[in-house]
């Protein structure tokens, strides 16, 4: 109880403060045995002393300011007047392209290694800390006092540091590679008595024991640190809680489409499942959009949003529904109607004055791109027809969002979580099927190898059962990586029924599943990667410096004074890019050296008026720089969700980035050349009479890509008319490069592969003429697509000319995170055909390298000369096969590597 107290006394001062990103947590405070004192009368009195009184114009209202800020760290903080050094030369930061020095007015030294514990920087009194000043404007960095502060506590690797304009004292926090954040303490505020719990936390934080004499896993620094490392611990959590609301939504579908008696899901389930998967992740992503935006202040911020529209708003309201009707919740109905309205708002936008919400259109908020969640069948318009919306309790709508927003209790700031985690914890629920059970089946824990989390497998009673007792433990364990021992290893052999077989599995059935679903029954079911080593994500920390170090060559190649067209020319590629956090760190690196380049040239007056540069310059990369592949098609849809999230305005729609991200395989596809020679070998004797038609339609393709990434933002309908344009081109050198890869994929022998490549062939010549062969060829490519071990071709130079089609062709740079999996599970995982193709795409490749080594020569073959790439890999790169199919190559082929480290946890 007196823990609970301390965590929400730590809650109550920081609502009061509102911090930017992420600075301390109250489980960090606590874990320290930090508490506020609130009796700080003596204090708050010393304070009203030493600051200053500025009044207004007028003189009727007095602002409190910091006016000796030194005298301020002794007499408020107790620091020794040794604590406070003006900052030393070395300290400085010089930005020579701009005429400018980055330099703190004070350091504070670290009396246990001689080093700096952390920099202070006094501005002018009353100068806004996020506001470009208008000096800056035409000279010097265009950048805000606490951007400025930032860069130079990162160029000096001093993460911590103090920003005084007298009115407020900001704490910030900018560790290197990762996100920053700030806490700022009112002046005025600290000087009246309902300021007092502020002025006893700002005394708690900096005050002399705190900075220089706790113990050293207690003092300030260690605290901020602590702090991040329980944010990973909340990004942990919250994934599980976010795979539990999508089983929860997904059995609020299942009921409501009982009461529909099937006519709401039996049909998709029967021929798509993955199509109500999509939906239901959409769902998720919606909201997880909306909660960010909401505590961003990118939504309206007035009484009617909030009570009619807010999600916010609407999981109050529902949280005190089941606070005084517990029993009647999933009798009540409405919720969902709330959510459908805010979903079509944000998609249409409207509404008038405060209100107002700009369009944002785009994939994600879409009403027709899953019509079931609003009752409709597939291939209606939302424009067309009354919508009568599913009966979703509104139980279930709220333990969904509880799911979002509550974690151990507390509400979850959204505000508090970095881009890039936010794309980590629903990346979690991107490597699942919906499935329908035929007979009753029950779920069951299995924890990958590595993995954090446990993930539920769905098996069949019946199938458990049928196998002979001593062979029932192994088939649970190689089915659902579910391990049985001890008691419950006698009584698995010794099952009759399924009660005998629930009995016997215990603890080891998931609570997604706490009793057997009947046949019939829709549920989740992780797919193989899933399985294999569950969801993994990759942390700024490594993102930050490898981006960095990947785009310094290119960046450095551009000369000294690089223009804006060309930073906006470069390329920079992801090729397994999951949910977009390294094309995110992307995005912000070329967009601080797109305004820096704006800066040095004097062209920051280009930039609409309405418009913070900044994020004007990441809309800019995001369209026109970054580009991603994943086989996911979810995943895909979440890469975008994290780009949007970053490059988000409040009066703009959606960044386009249809026509950069795009779901297919990155080591599975064919290049112009074989495209047209309609084989994966280099054999010319295919007669192609429509080369011509294929030559046109490639440069009608570039066209229409040209525009799109010229387009500005509010030309959202000119480019997607331009990209569903596009896509129609694309149709038939599509079609041709699925049969070729269906022919290799459908045998295991040279001779049956090159006669299925024959009859393709003649397939599709023969195509408009004969309607047959337009059936066989649409049952092929979907064979091909829907196999037990799908593949989703995807040819780089046919989906990107505008890369490989220009003087220097290829991608100027390639980072990321490929997917590990070792040489002699390549077939067991993605099938023989997969293992056989690999040496295809890479010739003298070895039979037993890691899948990482085709991803490291696959991206040297797709950069341009004098690109560059960074890609994280498992130490194996180094090592035997792997090691000579991949860097032996790479460098024996005019590759060089430039950075390497070894090790890295």
């Amino acid at each position: 109880m007196v823990k609970d107290r301390e965590i929400q006394a730590h809650k109550e001062w920081l609502g009061f403060l509102q911090p930017v990103g992420l600075v301390v947590s109250p489980t960090a405070l606590n874990n320290a045995q930090m508490s506020v004192n609130r009796n700080v009368v003596e204090l708050q009195q010393r304070l009203s002393e030493i600051v200053s009184r500025d009044s207004s114009d007028d003189g009727t209202n007095y602002t409190s300011v910091i006016s000796d800020f030194p005298t301020f760290t002794v007499e408020i903080l107790g620091w020794q007047p040794t604590d406070l050094v003006e900052s030393p030369e070395d300290l400085a930061v010089s930005l020579p392209e701009y005429g400018e020095t980055l330099q703190s007015t004070y350091a504070v030294p670290n009396p246990d290694n001689g080093g700096w514990l952390m920099l202070v920087q006094v501005i002018s009194s009353g100068t806004d800390l996020d506001r470009v000043s208008e000096n800056t404007k035409s000279t010097g960095w265009h950048a805000n006092p606490q951007g400025k502060f930032e860069r130079l506590l990162r160029e000096k690797e001093i993460p911590v540091g103090i920003l005084c304009n007298g009115t407020e004292l900001r704490l910030v926090y900018a560790p290197r590679g990762e996100s920053s954040g700030h806490l700022t303490f009112p002046v005025q505020a600290m000087c009246e008595v309902s300021g007092r719990l502020i002025l006893g936390a700002m005394q708690m934080l900096l005050e002399e024991q705190r900075v220089f004499n706790a113990p050293t896993d207690r003092r300030l620094v260690a605290l901020l640190q602590n702090s991040r490392k329980y944010q990973n611990e909340v990004s942990t959590k919250l994934s599980e809680q976010v795979v539990d609301a999508l089983w929860e939504l997904l059995r609020g579908f299942q009921a409501a489409n009982d009461h529909a008696k099937g006519l709401l899901l039996d049909d998709i389930a029967q021929k798509e499942p993955q199509h109500i998967y999509g939906g239901l992740i959409t769902v998720l992503l919606r909201l997880v959009f909306l909660l960010y935006a909401e505590d961003e202040g990118l939504m309206p911020q007035g009484s009617i949003y909030t009570r009619n529209y807010s999600v916010t708003g609407l999981y109050e309201r529902l949280r005190e529904d089941a606070g005084n009707y517990p029993d009647t919740m999933e009798q009540r109905y409405g919720a969902w109607a709330w959510l459908l309205s805010l979903f079509r708002l944000v998609y249409d936008g409207g509404c008038h004055a405060d209100l107002y919400l700009p369009a944002r259109h785009g994939q994600l908020f879409d009403p027709d791109e899953y019509a079931f969640l609003e009752g409709r069948s597939r291939h209606t318009t939302y424009k067309e027809m009354e919508i009568e919306p599913p009966r979703i309790s509104d139980g279930v709508v709220h333990e969904v969002l509880r799911g979002l927003l509550v974690l151990d209790g507390e509400r979850l700031s959204y505000r508090a979580l970095d881009v890039q985690e936010l794309g980590s914890v629903y990346q979690a629920m991107t490597g699942y099927e919906v499935q329908r059970a035929n007979t009753p089946a029950i779920g069951v824990w299995s924890k990958p190898k590595g993995a954090k989390t446990s993930v539920t497998v769905v098996v069949s009673i019946d199938e458990v059962l049928s196998n002979k007792a001593n062979d029932r433990a192994k088939y649970l364990k190689e089915v659902a990586g579910c391990e049985i021992s001890g008691k419950s290893l006698t009584e698995l052999k010794q099952a009759t029924t399924t009660e005998d077989l629930i009995a016997a599995l215990g603890r080891k059935i998931s609570p997604q599943t706490p009793t057997l679903l009947p046949a019939g029954s829709l549920y989740l079911q992780p797919g193989e990667e899933q399985r294999r080593s569950g969801t993994h994500y990759t942390p700024r920390a490594l993102t930050e410096p490898i981006v960095k170090e990947t785009l310094r060559p290119v960046l450095e190649a551009l000369g000294e004074r690089p223009t804006p067209e060309q930073i906006l020319a470069l390329k920079v590629c992801d090729l397994a890019m999951g949910s977009g956090a390294f094309l995110v760190e992307a995005c912000r690196q070329l967009a601080e050296k797109l305004v820096e380049s704006w800066d040095l040239h004097c062209m920051i007056s280009e930039v609409p008026s309405d418009e913070e540069p900044l994020l004007y310059a990441r809309r800019l990369v995001a369209q026109r720089c970054l580009y991603g592949v994943d086989k996911n098609p979810f995943a895909v849809t979440l890469a975008k969700l994290s780009l949007w999230l970053v490059t988000l305005a409040k009066k703009h729609p959606f960044t386009f980035l249809d026509h950069a991200l795009k779901c297919g395989d990155s080591l599975v596809g064919l290049t112009r050349e074989q495209l047209i020679n309609f084989n994966w070998e280099k054999d010319t004797t295919y007669d192609d009479k429509e080369l011509p038609l294929f030559n046109e339609q490639i440069n009608k393709v570039k066209f229409n890509r040209d525009e799109i990434q010229s387009l500005g933002d509010d030309n959202y309908d000119a480019k997607r008319d331009f990209y569903q344009a596009t896509e129609k081109l694309l149709h038939d050198a599509r079609l041709k490069g699925d049969l070729v890869i269906a022919s290799f994929f459908s045998a295991d022998k040279d001779k049956a592969r090159k006669d299925e490549l024959k009859a393709f062939q003649l397939k599709f010549r023969n195509r408009h003429q004969n309607q047959d062969n337009n059936l066989q060829i649409a049952e092929i490519r979907n064979e091909l697509g829907q196999a037990e071990k799908p593949v989703k071709p995807f040819n780089w130079e046919l989906e990107f000319p505008e890369v490989f089609d220009r003087k220097n062709p290829g991608f100027d740079a390639i980072v990321g995170n490929p997917p590990f999996l070792g040489g002699k599970r390549i077939s067991t995982v993605l099938g023989d055909g997969y293992r056989d193709w690999l040496p295809v795409i890479n010739p003298e490749a070895n039979s037993n390298s890691d899948l990482v080594a085709h991803f490291y020569r696959k991206a040297f073959t797709l950069l341009r000369k004098s690109g560059c790439f960074g890609l994280i890999a498992t130490n194996t790169i180094a090592q035997g096969d792997t090691r000579t199919t991949g860097l032996t190559y790479i460098c024996e082929n005019g590759g060089n590597i430039y950075n390497a480290q070894k090790r890295l946890k």
